[in-house]
């Protein structure tokens, strides 16, 4: 009865062109973003368009050399939870290099930016007194199941959408305790949060801030702390949030405030309390990446260079895609099937990697294909991107970013 159970709900999904298929891949030492992709035995070399390495990293000589001597020095596992002989030198580094990155007094390391979120804002919004948490509709599922489990009042407000917002903010008692809970980069459009206005209502409202900034981090700001460091608004927020397994290249996650706020969530926190501590060559690694990016502004640089060059060129094509204000580059395909399809093409025929993107990570009607451009993909690779994307979107008989706006135009009238 079981397995027929699942077997439908699988088989309804696969119908539905949103069964999620992975992609087996073997690095090439020194390629990167070229890779080997495993297909039934079978070795195809391919150029990846969809990795959340952004600026390659994980593949940095400094990086892999830092991990390898705390390979060597400290061993494969960090032996247990932080409060139980898994606190190694290595953590310490890395919360006091990501305190100094952000002008914070403390950070806390968690396993990924997902259980940093979940266990910062349940344990936040639960344990403060009759808390109202704030909520970007558009938020990560991290900060929504941490939102959940904190089982506090939550309020819902537009995305972006700062009136809305402040309407929110003025219905509820001026006493109790707020946070607004926002990202500072989307990834699914790519959209930038209006930062400095929501701080300004959270002053006003006497809220506390909390921004997730693991799409920003290292590829934004003089230092490469993100956009609340590219905007100098670092003293206007609260509680920062990000992760290692994006522009720094390994694993993990992190939140940084002020050492009360940190003390307070490393001694609720169950996530944190309980789970055994990242490994220290993989602590070792992350420093060893944030000093560099810190120090050396190149990878970045080129990245958003390569960036603009993809946004350009795609602008002279019929493929509808969100030009937005980053780095992250969605195409539009709007239908599961043919989101499916095109990226197998992509795949099969041009040995471009781009990974579909479907319901429930967006909207039924909004799939898409997101690209991702690294400091190492040469023109030759972006030309070969855009004509080979060209051809496969009028195969598949898609309609002109032209049409669409005369559509769109027309339906609004």
């Amino acid at each position: 009865m079981y397995k027929e159970i699942f077997r439908q709900s699988l088989d309804h999904l696969k119908l539905e062109g949103r069964y999620r298929v992975f992609i087996e891949l073997e690095k090439i030492p020194g390629a990167f973003p070229r890779a080997k992709y495993q297909n039934k035995g079978q070795s195809q070399e391919i150029t990846i368009w969809c990795s959340n390495d952004y600026l390659g990293m994980g593949n940095h000589p400094a990086v892999v050399k830092a991990m390898h001597q705390a390979l060597d020095q400290d061993g494969a596992g960090s032996g247990g939870t932080r409060n139980i002989g898994g606190t190694h030198h290595w953590h310490t580094k890395l919360e006091q290099e990501l305190a100094n990155l952000h002008k914070k007094d403390s950070a806390l390391l968690f396993t990924s930016g997902y259980v940093a979120n979940e266990s910062a804002l349940s344990t936040l919004a639960s344990r403060l007194p009759n808390c109202v948490i704030l909520s970007d509709v558009q938020n990560h599922a991290s900060m929504i199941h941490g939102i959940r489990y904190s089982k506090a009042e939550k309020m819902i407000f537009r995305h972006n959408d700062v009136a809305h917002l402040e309407e929110l903010l003025q219905s509820i008692d001026p006493h109790r305790p707020k946070i607004i809970a926002f990202e500072s980069v989307y990834s699914m459009a790519g959209d930038i949060a209006p930062i400095k206005e929501i701080c300004a209502l959270a002053k006003k409202y006497k809220a506390l801030t909390y921004i997730d900034e693991v799409h920003a981090v290292g590829l934004y700001g003089p230092n490469g702390a993100g956009i609340v460091d590219e905007l100098g608004l670092q003293n206007d927020i609260d509680i920062i949030c990000a992760n290692f397994g994006k522009a720094i290249g390994v694993l993990g996650g992190y939140i940084t405030a002020n050492a009360e706020t940190v003390d307070f969530i490393r001694s609720h926190a169950s996530p944190f309390i309980f789970t055994t501590s990242l490994p220290p060559s993989i602590a070792a690694g992350a420093l060893a990446s944030l000093q560099h990016i810190r120090k050396d502004p190149t990878e970045r640089l080129q990245m958003h260079q390569k960036v603009s060059l993809v946004k350009s060129q795609l602008r002279q094509t019929p493929i509808e895609f969100l030009d937005s204000e980053s780095h992250i580059i969605p195409v539009m395909v709007r239908n599961a099937e043919n989101c499916k399809g095109i990226s197998d093409a992509l795949l099969k025929n041009y040995q471009i990697y781009i990974q579909p993107i479907n319901y429930p990570t967006v909207p039924k009607g909004q799939e898409r294909l997101r690209i991702t451009v690294t400091p190492y993909h040469t023109p030759e690779m972006i030309d070969h991107l855009i004509k080979s994307l060209t051809t496969v979107w009028k195969e598949f008989g898609l309609t002109s970013c032209q049409q669409k706006a005369q559509k769109d135009q027309a339906a609004a009238i």
